[in-house]
């Protein structure tokens, strides 16, 4: 009888113990490798019981025999799923693990099979062989007494009785709802807050046993940047995997600039290559903790996998036809386009240390042969390793590709802070840009003022030139607020040069955009996005910039004439008595149109030297303090958040506004050329009032409290005492408001 109770505390079944569980949930106990998912029928308890034939028993020794042998049930389940989980039968040479697609040639097999489920079936046998060696010693102690007890056996097994039955229920939810990766190790860390000593100790070696899965992938990931993860069980995923669960929304939207990141793999697994999957990412790691573990894979996929093509040629002859035209105007004395300087061929041991690499995989494998897990120092190892991988990363992208050199060179021409070139620029395509542009050659017609700038202010000291080249953006694409709702012209005024003709070229040239040529590894740095920014705000600065000028040399033009007009007049005051009326009706144009170089300088002064400067100096302090690619990123996108936000491009009743005051201003020069010829007085009149309205608006929505009484624009109060020093504008836009209309002749009260 004793025998019998040994063999089924071993899930062995007999005569006198008999198995109660269905005939599938047998064969599949019995086979110990069959799938086991859908076996347990909703079944929590032992099926094991004793024969009912069996009288001699009392009923105190029946209730403690089926006690006993319950653990040989959950003994033969938890062995059960301990093989089922172990069976290495899946494993076929030919599956590369590393290989993104290997769950889709699998399909049929790769979403049965669990690393981590194998692991834990690992701590699982490890329980089971204490188990095992305990029935074997009170089988020596019952061969041993010469009056065998039944508490001989309770009393060698009691202490299983508080630990197999919650491990049987902790498996049955495994298999029940296919619990696998960091769900199965979430799972865990809640299962091991309990009040019993004995079950938390073998949990917490389930867990560990759980980690050590974690660490390895970790470890090929952060040491080699390479993702072993064949069924989708690591918190770091292929972008791959995410693009499949929603591939029709957001296919359109990447196409385009996953195609141009194909021919660079290093880039693309930089962009679109992985992310933090939640649902697999353990809820004891913090999401901060997550990201900086991404990044540091990304950071050392980079840094072990340069990529020599770009290295050797930052300017190909592809980049070198699509930039022509920044190209040609950069001509050297042997009339050749001036070649940056190249570099040299750059390995990965040069770029990420073996020592340093090396010291990564020790810092995981102390956390890995750690009996426990322990919060804090993971993320103190985390953070040290990502600091590691920022460092290099920063030499590589700072002081290999010369960073700084690249941010200077979009300041200058983004920016523009070479004023010389794109004064000279503007001046040389003036009348070009007072006809509207055509959209087959408009581009090409730009090229040769755009070459003839470069030829007269770019010297041949400045390497970033090359880089650049001048677009006119898509004529679908309204590159200013304020397009749709002053576009006004008719298709039969064309040809004539009135009003219309200059709305149409204005909105026409908006369009006016320059490019950058990036390569390896900055465009790790300078993503379409940064680019984007850039030119957003190039459009803003050149539309400005042209309305200046255009003020200016109206001004320069009327005055020549005047001075004419003068010398004529004092040669035979008698006879130009109209030349002189003609003078004094002139007077209230020139006093509106210096009100508008008033405003126009004041702006450009404000974004050129308290925004850009003041921002660009900010920029430097940090880059020459940072030494972590993170924080210089970080960085730039403050710096270009805040030239963007402090130039109002971000507040649409804004720009709007100042879109509207750059065309009227602009109307209004082409009107007064046009004054001697055919005066329109009607038409001046009507774009003074609107330039006084829209100026007066200006004012009062930027002196409002929400702009300058906030840190969003911390210089905003000196443009508003530049252009309220006498208290003109605060007074006129209080009249604005209390009669709605604003009288032209007063605009020249502030002079």
């Amino acid at each position: 009888m004793l025998h019998e109770l040994l063999l089924a505390l071993l899930g062995f079944t007999g005569d006198f113990v008999l198995d109660a569980s269905p005939p599938r949930r047998r064969a599949a106990s019995q086979e110990a490798g069959g799938d086991g998912d859908g076996d347990g029928d909703g079944e929590v308890g032992p099926a094991f019981r004793l024969a009912p034939d069996l009288t001699f028993l009392q009923p105190s020794e029946r209730t403690a025999i089926e006690r006993l042998i319950s653990l040989g049930f959950y003994y033969r389940e938890l062995n059960r799923f301990a093989t089922e989980s172990r069976d290495m039968s899946w494993i076929q040479s030919s599956v590369d693990v590393s290989s993104p697609h290997s769950d889709k040639t699998q399909k049929g097999k790769v979403r049965k099979g669990s690393v981590y489920r194998r692991a834990i079936a690992n701590g699982i046998t490890e329980i089971l062989s204490v188990y095992r060696s305990a029935v074997l010693q009170v089988e020596q102690n019952v061969l041993s007494d010469p009056l065998p007890i039944l508490a001989t056996v309770t009393h060698g097994l009691n202490k299983f009785e508080v630990v197999l039955p919650p491990l049987y229920e902790l498996v049955m939810e495994i298999e029940q709802k296919d619990i696998k990766g960091g769900q199965l190790l979430n799972l865990l860390h809640k299962r091991c807050h309990c009040g019993v000593p004995e079950l938390q100790s073998c949990i917490q070696r389930l867990l560990w046993h759980g980690h050590q899965v974690m660490f390895n992938q970790l470890t090929s990931w952060m040491v080699y940047g390479i993702i072993q993860d064949q069924y989708s069980e690591f918190f770091i995923r292929r972008q791959d995997d995410r693009d499949g669960e929603n591939e029709s929304s957001q296919r359109d939207v990447s196409d385009k600039f996953k195609q141009k990141l194909a021919k660079d793999t290093s880039l693309a697994s930089w962009h679109t290559g992985f992310h933090v999957s939640l649902d697999m990412l353990p809820e004891y790691i913090h999401m901060r903790v997550a990201e900086s573990i991404l990044f540091a894979g990304k950071a050392i996929r980079v840094l072990r996998n340069p990529s020599p093509a770009t290295l050797q040629e930052p300017v190909n002859q592809s980049q070198n036809s699509k930039g022509s035209h920044g190209m040609l105007s950069f001509v050297g004395g042997s009339g050749a386009p001036k070649e940056l300087p190249s570099f040299s061929i750059i390995s990965a041991e040069e770029l990420l240390p073996q020592a340093e690499a090396d010291k990564i995989d020790v810092m995981l494998k102390e956390l890995k042969h750690s009996s426990e897990f322990h919060k804090r120092p993971f993320e103190s190892a985390v953070g040290s390793i990502r600091t590691i991988a920022a460092n290099h990363l920063w030499q590589l992208v700072v002081v290999r590709a010369d960073l700084n050199g690249h941010l200077k060179a979009l300041k200058d021409y983004f920016l523009l802070a070479k004023g010389d070139f794109f004064q000279c620029f503007l001046e040389e395509s003036r009348q070009l840009l007072r006809l509207p542009p055509r959209q087959s050659t408009a581009e090409a017609d730009l090229m040769i003022p755009f070459q003839l700038a470069a030829l007269k202010t770019i010297g041949e000291e400045d390497k970033y030139f090359t880089r650049v080249s001048l677009r006119m953006l898509s004529y679908g694409m309204k590159s200013s607020t304020s397009q749709k709702d002053l576009q006004k012209p008719n298709a039969l005024e064309l040809s004539s040069q009135g009003k219309a003709t200059s709305e149409l070229a204005l909105d026409g040239w908006d369009s006016i955009a320059l490019e950058y040529s990036v390569d390896w590894p900055l465009q790790l740095f300078f993503t379409p996005d940064v680019l984007s920014k850039y030119r957003k705000v190039f459009q803003y600065l050149i539309r400005l910039k042209r309305t200046q000028m255009e003020l200016e040399k109206s001004w320069a033009a009327v005055m020549h004439k005047d001075h004419a007009d003068f010398s004529d007049y004092c040669k035979d005051r008698k006879n130009n008595s109209a030349t002189q009326l003609r003078r004094q009706r002139s007077k209230p144009l020139w006093r509106v149109r210096e009100h508008m170089a008033f405003l126009i300088r004041n702006l450009q002064f404000y974004i050129q030297v308290d925004v850009i400067e003041s921002q660009w100096n900010v920029l430097q302090s940090h880059v020459q303090d940072s030494h972590d690619f993170t924080e210089l990123v970080s960085f730039h996108q403050e710096y270009l958040s805040a030239l963007v936000s402090q130039s109002f491009l971000d507040i649409g009743s804004v720009s709007r506004i100042l879109d509207s005051i750059m065309k009227l201003c602009l109307q209004f020069c082409w009107s007064i050329e046009q004054y001697e010829t055919r005066p329109n007085i009607s038409e001046i009149d009507h774009i003074t009032e609107e330039f006084d309205k829209k100026s007066n608006s200006l004012y009062t929505i930027l002196r409002s409290s929400r702009l300058a009484g906030s840190q969003r624009a911390p210089f905003l109060r000196q443009f508003l005492m530049r252009l309220n020093f006498n208290s003109f504008f605060e007074t006129t836009a209080r009249g604005v408001m209390n009669s709605g209309r604003l009288r032209p002749s007063t605009a020249g009260a502030q002079l």
